[in-house]
């Protein structure tokens, strides 16, 4: 995909001035709150600038409000590549709970323990370059393209005897973020792993690295960094495995750029893949008005309608959580509807790129039909405004006709990439049963 960034400033630049009204500074954490009705569960190389044509098409009259608009400050949209994150000493003293502490011997023995030796000696980060910053400015944390998360010492079996700590040691779980996410919002999904004893790393991508694609760009330099980061790791000694863990249609999208990373660079990595949970995705296809709504969501942020769940008003005239068969359906304001016109009509064109195209329907073909064959998890809502839940289950259906495990649960009112934070019981219990069974199954089976 040649560069996108000069296609995308007129139309974005009106859009981001219908949604200026509306748009919140910061994603709004995810914490936990209340349960809602009960869910279902089932068990089983372009131009590096559009023509004149295809812009003038994008262009509104010289009285309208777009014309107006600066672009100034689209030229700022650029971030930090990637900070490489220190690993804590493996010679660090940690007391048992309810005993006296005694340093020197204590110390001794957690450092010589097999199993913590192991744990952050598979830690170690690959050697990557020197990160570049970009217009004078210093790195933040929110730029950081990719995390890596330790397990909790409590969750940690330091006498080495239990083979399911042993196996959790062995694995990393990798988080790939929604579009628009930023390291903080996938924390406490990898607290959750990382309080059980797992390895995880978090991965999301600035919004500039979307808005400035290009095959073979940076987006794609970072992931590949990502693969030989995880392909050194994996290679160190035997056993250790990944699970992966991806949020709406971008982390699917990143997750199949990762195979085929895999699949060019040694094929045999992909047998150390142990599962896959897809929350909130996929939709198969090159779909206009599902990338409209994803960038929607992810510049309007709380203020788009996408980030409510399904609801109907009860005798009092509240509005309360259902399903989707007595839901009263929701409008967008009118900005939002304005923002989404600009950018379906945007993606219209976008989307049937030669370059672009082709790229995306590589990922999504092997996506559809050369995944490992590990289990796979979908979680995913009725009332998902930015990923159909038809185009879900119509993708399960047809990964379980060629022969996949595949494990589905309907949250059915809950928004898009919101599932955990409206029903923590419900998505931790989904994962605690998908990881024993498909990575800790055989240590279960010894004991």
């Amino acid at each position: 995909m040649g560069s996108l960034s000069g296609a995308l400033q007129r139309p974005l630049v009106a859009a981001t001035a219908v949604a200026v009204a509306s748009v919140s500074n910061e994603f709004s954490d995810k914490l936990p709150s209340h349960s809602h009705k009960s869910p279902t569960t089932f068990s089983s190389s372009s131009p590096d600038l559009l023509n004149s044509s295809i812009r003038d098409s994008f262009q509104e009259p010289k009285s309208s409000w777009a014309s107006n608009i600066s672009v100034s400050k689209l030229a700022n949209l650029s971030f930090v590549s990637k900070i490489r994150v220190p690993v804590p000493s493996v010679n660090f003293p940690i007391p048992h709970s309810g005993t006296n502490f005694v340093p020197n011997s204590f110390s001794t023995s957690i450092a010589c323990s097999p199993v913590l030796h192991d744990l952050f000696q598979s830690a170690k980060l690959v050697k990557a370059p020197v990160p570049v910053t970009h217009h004078g400015l210093s790195p933040s944390p929110a730029d950081v393209m990719y995390r890596w998360h330790l397990p909790e010492p409590a969750a940690i079996d330091v006498s080495g005897g239990s083979e399911c700590s042993s196996a959790k040691s062995r694995t990393v779980v990798v988080l790939l973020g929604w579009l628009g996410a930023k390291q903080k919002h996938l924390k406490r999904y990898a607290e959750w792993y990382t309080s059980r004893g797992f390895h995880v790393i978090t991965f999301t991508f600035p919004m500039s690295e979307i808005l400035s694609y290009q095959v073979g760009g940076k987006a794609e330099k970072h992931i590949n960094l990502l693969v030989d980061h995880l392909a050194e790791w994996l290679e160190e000694e035997h056993g250790k495995n990944l699970v992966f863990h991806t949020f709406s249609n971008t982390g699917w999208l990143t997750y199949g750029a990762i195979l085929e990373g895999f699949q060019k660079d040694d094929p045999s990595l992909l047998g150390r893949i142990r599962g896959c949970i897809v929350d909130s995705a996929p939709v198969a296809a090159p779909d206009p008005q599902v990338w409209a709504s994803g960038f929607s969501a992810a510049l309007l942020k709380k203020n788009s309608v996408t980030t409510k769940g399904a609801i109907r008003l009860n005798e009092s005239g509240t509005g309360v959580l259902v399903g989707t068969n007595e839901a009263v359906e929701l409008k967008p304001a009118v900005t939002e509807a304005a923002l989404m016109l600009v950018l379906e009509k945007f993606f219209e064109v976008v989307l049937n790129l030669p370059a672009v195209n082709r790229r995306l329907s590589d990922v999504l073909a092997l996506l559809s039909t050369q995944q490992p064959s590990c289990p796979q998890l979908y979680i995913y809502s009725s009332a998902d405004r930015v990923i159909p839940s038809g185009s879900v289950e119509s993708f399960i259906e047809k990964q379980r006709r060629a022969g996949r495990e595949v494990r589905a649960c309907n949250f059915v009112s809950t928004p898009h990439v919101d599932h955990f934070r409206n029903d923590p019981k419900l998505y931790t219990s989904q994962l605690t049963q998908f990881l024993e069974d498909c990575v800790l199954a055989n240590c279960k089976k010894s004991h």
